[in-house]
């Protein structure tokens, strides 16, 4: 397998843009330069770890406008350039109607950069105004029209990977979000084929920190887009997770690294999901024949009468 994580980092560091406000000072190269070879390094090994760019793939990047999405563009870009094997970027941007949406910046953008991109144009804003009441959350459905629009792009244009912003704290809020709302032992996967299996989504920034891309956005000085256009939030329960973790960070030391390591050294057996493992069946002689026995019910003593 291509290591990508262990590419020399002895590129020059990336200049932000020319309307970047910040002063350059040797102590700030030098933090910038260790900064982007951190994320540069996390990217390169969660690609290898998880196999997730092959010689020859046709990778879209979808872009949101946020910093997320930029800064994967950015260090995508960047590895492709002394990456060992060939790839193709495409950079993909949904304008999804929203009223207020900026619909300029995006193409402005990505014209000064030497990459092959698309706006796709799709009024799903309209249709969540339609199907949800007002001053319910819309971002769900705003999400699954997103999802099929661009899933629908990359079948057409002979898309091999879609890559998606989501980075390590995304993962472990997701991961306490099911845990504490939906009842779920789930997080978010760094690879994965959709649902449909015609599509396998990427997340390149797996491993690395939001503080680390937010940091790197506000160097590069992106063109941030606002992702609250619509007027909708995504509800309070993902924030009280951010505020739980960021606790933990502060008055624990090493608390999120060791549950981001956890993810990664799951034991299913010590878990209780029936689907997982067939307990009832589940014997511990290793000399029992086995090839003719029926698959056991859970005694009926065991399992109470319903009630009228």
């Amino acid at each position: 397998m291509n290591n990508l994580a262990s590419i020399p980092v002895t590129l020059e560091v990336e200049s932000p843009s020319q309307n970047s406000r910040l002063k350059t000072t040797k102590e700030q190269s030098y933090n910038h330069a260790k900064l982007q070879k951190r994320i540069r390094r996390n990217v390169g090994k969660a690609i290898q770890d998880y196999n997730m760019i092959e010689a020859g793939d046709r990778v879209m990047v979808c872009l949101s406008g946020g910093k997320d999405s930029y800064t994967m563009l950015h260090i995508l870009m960047n590895l492709q350039r002394s990456a060992p094997i060939p790839f193709e970027l495409i950079a993909v941007n949904l304008d999804q109607k929203q009223p207020g949406y900026p619909e300029h910046i995006l193409p402005e953008y990505l014209a000064t950069l030497d990459i092959e991109h698309h706006i796709i144009e799709q009024d799903t804003y309209s249709v969540v105004v339609d199907k949800i009441p007002e001053g319910k959350t819309m971002c769900s459905l705003c999400s699954r029209l997103r999802r099929g629009s661009l899933y629908t792009f990359a079948a057409a244009n002979n898309i091999d990977k879609i890559a998606l912003g989501h980075h390590r704290d995304d993962i472990i809020e997701t991961l306490f979000l099911n845990l504490f709302y939906a009842g779920k032992l789930k997080a978010m996967p760094p690879k994965l084929i959709s649902q449909d299996s015609r599509n396998t989504v990427i997340r390149p920034l797996a491993y690395c920190r939001e503080k680390d891309i937010q940091a790197y956005s506000d160097w590069q000085d992106f063109p941030i887009i606002p992702c609250n256009l619509c007027g909708s939030q995504d509800g309070l329960q993902r924030q009280v997770i951010k505020d739980m973790l960021s606790g933990w960070d502060k008055t624990h030391s090493g608390r999120i690294e060791t549950i981001f390591t956890a993810l990664q050294n799951a034991e299913p057996s010590h878990l209780l999901d029936t689907e997982w493992h067939d307990f009832i069946n589940m014997t511990a002689n290793p000399s029992k024949d086995t090839a003719n026995v029926q698959d056991k019910a859970a005694p009926n003593w065991l399992i109470p009468e319903k009630s009228d």
